[in-house]
């Protein structure tokens, strides 16, 4: 999870504000100026005899990759990522997702320029606790999540946070040419869109950057794990389209309730499986060790709805064609966005099928050698 905060967001608002938002603005501002009041450029940092050695490493190696991401990627060529904060805590922001009891889809918060987002964003834990138990109060289901960057769409330069540069070098590219993706393109209002195209970026960028460095353990590791992505996403998408029947269905709430109970204790044993077909590697476990609701999903739909449909998009044309796609679907309406990324993700789907029945005939045939 990431969130977008925007200082000229917030200077806007807060002319037209009510008196009970303005506390959302002030912390978002506020924490938003406190990171980059502590950013220390990158060299400064590595001539730092007090860094620790793996901190310089690792940024040794942001270095690297924020040339490749300009260099090979075509992602901009700015002030961002090249300073460094230490934040002494695990995330720099907390957001909080919510849905309603009986839906899907999450509720919508929305502003005068970055448009309708899924999320809210704090600087502090207690700060996202609070808000969520607002939202509880109203019936609502709700998630909190740490993120561990964010992204200012390149209107200020964004700094390495101490919280990017955990989870090994194919963690680290992958959230830098994320967030860089954002800073490319991002489409008012289309959350699921601006994060399945930056999570597509990522995936290419991160497969590029370690095939780049010659480790083909590194891809084949980073490959599997994407995998077993695709496979918890299609288990989270099969998991929506459950309750959404449930929701739509002429049940009473008690009854709704239930079969709701039943949904979700149904996901569980399908993890189960999931888990057990990919040798017992539990990815996913603490995201399952949480309790499970509407908000959940949602949070988790919003980077994956549309990404089997720009992935495939991606490998069957390129990254540049991917990128022309991204400008001619901003001149779109949402309704016909939504038909042309409908139409790529049938197309996907279908691929993906055929490709597993044929994998399958394949492996039918080597076992009767």
């Amino acid at each position: 999870m990431r969130t977008l905060v925007r200082s000229s967001l917030v200077v806007i608002v807060l002319a037209t504000a009510s008196s009970c938002a303005l506390p959302y603005y002030w912390q978002a501002a506020s924490g938003h100026f406190d990171v980059l009041g502590k950013r220390t450029p990158i060299e400064t940092v590595l001539a730092d005899p007090q860094q620790p050695p793996d901190v310089k490493q690792a940024l040794r190696l942001v270095l690297d990759m924020r040339h490749f991401a300009v260099a090979t990627l075509d992602l901009p060529d700015n002030r961002s990522y090249r300073s460094y904060v230490d934040l002494q805590r695990p995330y720099v922001v907390w957001n909080v997702v919510a849905a309603e009891e009986f839906a899907v889809a999450p509720v919508q918060w929305c502003f005068a320029i970055l448009g309708c987002v899924s999320y809210r964003g704090y600087f502090a834990r207690e700060a996202a606790g609070r808000f969520a138990a607002t939202l509880q109060a109203q019936g609502m289901d709700t998630y909190v999540a740490g993120a561990t960057a964010y992204s200012t769409l390149g209107y200020f330069a964004d700094p390495v946070l101490n919280t990017m540069l955990t989870g090994g070098e194919s963690y680290v590219a992958g959230i830098l040419f994320h967030e860089l993706a954002h800073q490319k393109y991002y489409i008012r209002g289309d959350s699921d869109l601006n994060e399945a195209f930056a999570s597509a970026v990522q995936q290419y960028g991160t497969l590029a950057w370690l095939a780049a460095s010659g480790s083909a353990q590194a891809v084949a590791a980073y490959r599997a794990s994407l995998r077993r992505q695709g496979d918890f996403a299609a288990l989270i998408a099969t998991q929506r389209a459950r309750l959404d029947a449930i929701y739509a269905s002429p049940l009473a709430a008690q009854a709704m309730r239930a079969s709701k109970v039943r949904a979700f204790a149904q996901l569980r044993e399908d993890y189960a499986v999931l888990k057990r077909n990919w040798g017992g590697v539990g990815e996913y476990d603490a995201w399952f060790a949480q309790p499970l609701n509407n908000a959940q999903l949602a949070a988790a739909a919003t980077y994956w709805r549309w990404l089997p449909a720009l992935t495939w998009y991606l490998d069957e044309h390129s990254l540049a064609a991917l990128y022309a796609q991204m400008e001619r679907l901003e001149g779109l309406s949402a309704a016909d966005r939504e038909r042309q990324l409908q139409t790529w993700l049938d197309v996907a789907t279908a691929a993906a099928a055929m490709a597993g029945r044929i994998n399958g005939a394949r492996g039918a045939d080597s076992s009767t050698d």
